[in-house]
This record gives structure tokens, sequence and C-alpha cells, in this order.
């Protein structure tokens, strides 16, 4: 399984890539569309890979119930 740090910047390198393309054809409309693109993937990759560390066993901790689980990503998810 891939680190959340690599899994991240893989997100900004393809961001960067694009970004830079906008810049060099002087797109300044673009730039600002693939900023807050960026900004919204970002967000909702760390919340799927919260998830992804909530429903992965950690050595220690291999008898977690499917409920357990459930009940982890309710306390993530809830509305504070």
């Amino acid at each position: 399984m891939r680190s959340r740090d690599r899994v991240l910047q893989s997100l900004e390198n393809v961001y960067r890539s694009a970004f830079s393309a906008a810049e060099a054809a002087g797109d300044a409309e673009r730039m600002g569309t693939l900023d807050m693109d960026y900004q919204r993937d970002q967000l909702q990759l760390e919340v799927l890979l919260d998830i992804r560390d909530l429903l992965t066993p950690e050595e220690a901790d291999k008898t977690i119930s499917l409920l357990e689980k459930a009940q982890s990503i309710r306390k993530l998810t809830r509305l504070r």
C-alpha cells in the first residue's frame, strides 16, 4: 500500500505540471481553476486516506470488528 505522503506527493506533481503548462501559456484563469481544484482534491484525498487508515488493521490490533470500523468512520464523518 502506498504511503500517505507518496499519494499526496503524486497529486501535487500532477497539479504542478498542469499549473506550469498554464503559467507558460499565460492562462491566468486556468491557473486559478487548477489552484482551487488542487485544494478540493487534496481535501477529498485526505478524507479517503483517513478512512483507509481506519479500515486497515494495525499489527497489534487485528481483531477489530466490522462494527467497530463502521463506528470509527461514523466518528470521523460526524459534523461538529
